[in-house]
């Protein structure tokens, strides 16, 4: 218990700053793809910014493993945790460091209260929408048959994308950015499916809410029908009683 207790409070205390973390990534990542003609000192300090924030997110992967009070538990529950913190290594490409990165910031915040599961799914609509627009201009911008060439254009492309509209004016010619538009798609279901679902549970609660109400109104009313009822037949055994009474005061005399 102690050590669930210690994994609880590590998660607690780390959560925030993670997601900080996870916003420095984010700029680190779109600075030297925005700024195209940015200098080799400024992409450096851009590159060495994202490995950083990715040792932090593994180091805070290790930690959570080691007061993880069933290691081997922990792992296969959280096996998506460590392809993302692995993945990198083996390949070291941005485009990898993205995805691993946006891999463990949605695990971390889903730890977060279910009332906060709309601000979650509008940041992961948000974070998708950008990070696929850098993805895919830096794919896209420099590919002879390309027609993604702007920042404007490649987030009109994943805004299309995500919500599998597909307009066709801009597509992706390479097989990475064929692959980026792949993972927009599936992201932009699911995403999709999990509004959906929020939506359906809080009709299904709202409606849950008034069937209790009705059906304790109803049994309420049911108690006050049977007690005017018995209150009825013990007025009219009442009434029975005084005027039976005097008949048979007469009926003596």
């Amino acid at each position: 218990m102690k050590e669930e207790t210690a994994q609880g409070r590590w998660e607690q205390l780390t959560q925030r700053p993670l997601l900080a973390l996870a916003v420095v990534f984010a700029v680190a990542y779109a600075v030297p793809i925005v700024d195209y003609s940015a200098g080799h000192k400024l992409t450096r300090v851009c590159a060495v910014t994202e490995w950083v924030v990715w040792g932090a997110f593994a180091l805070d992967y290790l930690v959570r493993l080691v007061l993880a009070p069933r290691r081997w538990e922990f792992i296969r529950r959280h096996w998506l945790d460590l392809c993302a913190v692995v993945l990198p290594l083996l390949r070291p490409l941005a485009l990898l460091r993205v995805v691993s990165t946006l891999l463990l910031v949605g695990k971390r915040a889903r730890m977060a209260s279910q009332i906060r599961l709309t601000t979650y799914v509008a940041g992961a609509v948000v974070g998708l929408l950008m990070f696929g627009s850098l993805a895919v201009l830096s794919v896209e911008r420099e590919a002879p048959d390309g027609n993604i060439r702007t920042l404007g254009d490649a987030v009109w492309w994943s805004f299309t994308t995500m919500t599998t509209v597909g307009y066709g004016d801009h597509a992706p010619t390479t097989g990475l950015g064929r692959v980026l538009a792949v993972g927009l798609m599936l992201s932009g279901i699911a995403l999709l499916g999990v509004v959906t679902a929020n939506i359906a549970a809080w009709f299904i609660a709202r409606f849950e809410m008034d069937d209790a109400e009705e059906r304790r109104q109803t049994a309420a009313i049911a108690a006050l029908t049977e007690e005017v009822r018995a209150l009825r037949a013990e007025v009219a055994a009442l009434s029975g009683a005084r005027s039976g009474a005097p008949t048979e005061e007469r009926g003596s005399v």
